[in-house]
């Protein structure tokens, strides 16, 4: 048996030679976290996302995910570019598309599974053949329950893991193992009496602390959820075409946060900057080139001119906006022809002046 003591230190060394920021090492008892999880699915908080019932308590369960799972080796990432103001001046310009920052570069995926194997390939080399099993986002997992559980921060009030020195700005992914490696100390709450998350959520999806309905969540909305996004929730969009950071934007942790600067995490495509109008006229094929890699795929082109229509209709009404939006009325996607005809009509009644305002 290897020094285990050892070999969990050097676990850590070797994580940062491979860019993760931190890393960790939880048990497998997750049983009070399986219990909210429980009473937020039989709440219907979970939304369409059918999934996160699909698997039952595998999710708090890594053992049963995994058989002979004894520790998860945590991993933390950060993709924060650190300069929030910019995208604080993004939501307040109408004209410009909101992306969430996580989505701006390369999908964290590959590149954190790669990176993981290198570390279990690493340990391999130390030990011998083990018993393992990577996963970033590829599996129901309860993620930032087991990061917490290592040491790598805590859940705060918007469901985010937060770091005390890096704040909320990054991914996570585990190594689930049979190595009965010394455990880290979990780490300590310390959102204390703020509400700031709660208070500037657009649609009030936080409907507890530590507790999101993604039924009214803009990244739920924007993402997850396929088809017609409810009316009630448009207005409150904005100029988010993917995901949302208000939450992580407005929390005092972030701000003072140390930040490391990962290339491939660097915005593509100008998509940090770029014009509602310049991204609505995208073709298919221009979508599926320019978000090759990218998250943005998960919402598929669809989602992405029924997402932008109703960035638009948010929009101040101006001739090219209104050119764009006539110019997709006749989109053989029902689901794009919906929102675009709720845009139009927006801006219509913001035109007429005896209509009262929209907004």
């Amino acid at each position: 048996m290897p020094d285990l003591r050892a070999l969990a230190d050097n676990i850590k060394l070797w994580s940062a030679d491979l860019g993760f920021q931190q890393a960790g090492i939880a048990d497998v008892d997750l049983s009070q976290d399986e219990t909210h999880l429980r009473d937020w699915l039989a709440q219907g908080q979970h939304g369409r996302m059918e999934y996160m019932a699909r698997h039952g308590d595998k999710r708090s369960r890594p053992a049963e995910l995994q058989p002979g799972t004894m520790r998860v080796i945590s991993v933390r990432m950060d993709y924060g570019t650190g300069d929030d103001d910019a995208a604080w001046n993004t939501l307040a310009d109408g004209t410009r598309a909101y992306v969430a920052r996580y989505a701006l570069g390369r999908d964290y995926h590959k590149l954190m599974r790669a990176r993981l194997q290198k570390l279990a390939d690493r340990i391999s080399d130390e030990v011998g053949e083990f018993g393992y099993r990577v996963y970033v986002d590829s599996a129901p997992v309860l993620e930032r329950a087991l990061a917490r559980n290592a040491g790598l921060g805590w859940i705060g009030k918007n469901a985010c893991l937060i770091n005390k020195g890096a704040g909320s700005w990054f991914f996570l992914g585990e190594i689930f193992t049979d190595l009965p490696l010394p455990l880290d100390q979990e780490a300590s709450a310390h959102c204390g009496t703020c509400t700031r998350c709660i208070d500037i959520c657009p649609t009030q999806a936080i409907v507890a602390p530590n507790r999101v309905d993604a039924r009214r969540c803009i990244s739920y909305l924007t993402i997850e959820l396929k088809g017609s996004i409810p009316e009630e929730f448009r207005i409150a969009i904005g100029n988010r075409i993917f995901g949302c950071d208000d939450c992580q934007l407005v929390c005092p942790w972030n701000k003072f946060a140390k930040r490391f600067d990962e290339p491939d995490f660097r915005a593509r495509n100008d998509l940090d900057q770029a014009s509602l109008v310049e991204l609505f006229a995208w073709t298919e094929e221009e979508f599926l080139t320019r978000t090759e890699g990218s998250a943005i795929r998960r919402t598929g082109y669809e989602g992405w001119l029924r997402n932008i229509a109703v960035a638009l209709g948010n929009a101040a009404t101006t001739p090219g906006i209104i050119d764009a939006l006539q110019a997709r009325a006749g989109h053989p996607s029902d689901v794009v022809q919906e929102h675009v005809a709720w845009a139009l009509q927006r801006h219509a009644a913001e035109t007429r002046p005896d209509a009262p305002s929209a907004s």
